[in-house]
């Protein structure tokens, strides 16, 4: 009787919910746009300056949608998945 009460009670859990995984997805593929964002733009040829390594897209974008990512991130850790 005691063998048959300690196997019921040793299922496995998750570390967190369904609620967190959802919101862990969604701040890595934050992550992932901004640094396929953030790619490109440089020049074949080192003697030659290309300017569009400085475009809006790279410098202010990017890097806040990589923010808002890793943002996201710490919301779904924190996340209680219990509460209603």
């Amino acid at each position: 009787m005691g063998e048959q009460k300690q196997k019921n009670t040793a299922k496995p859990t998750f570390v967190f919910g369904k609620k967190n995984y959802k919101f862990m997805f969604i701040g890595l593929g934050c992550i992932a746009l901004g640094f396929m964002l953030m790619a490109g733009g440089g020049s074949d040829d080192p003697n030659v300056f290309n300017p569009e390594i400085f475009s809006w897209r790279r410098i202010r974008l990017a890097p806040t949608l990589v923010l808002i990512g890793f943002g996201i991130q710490i919301y779904a850790i924190l996340l209680n998945p219990d509460k209603k």
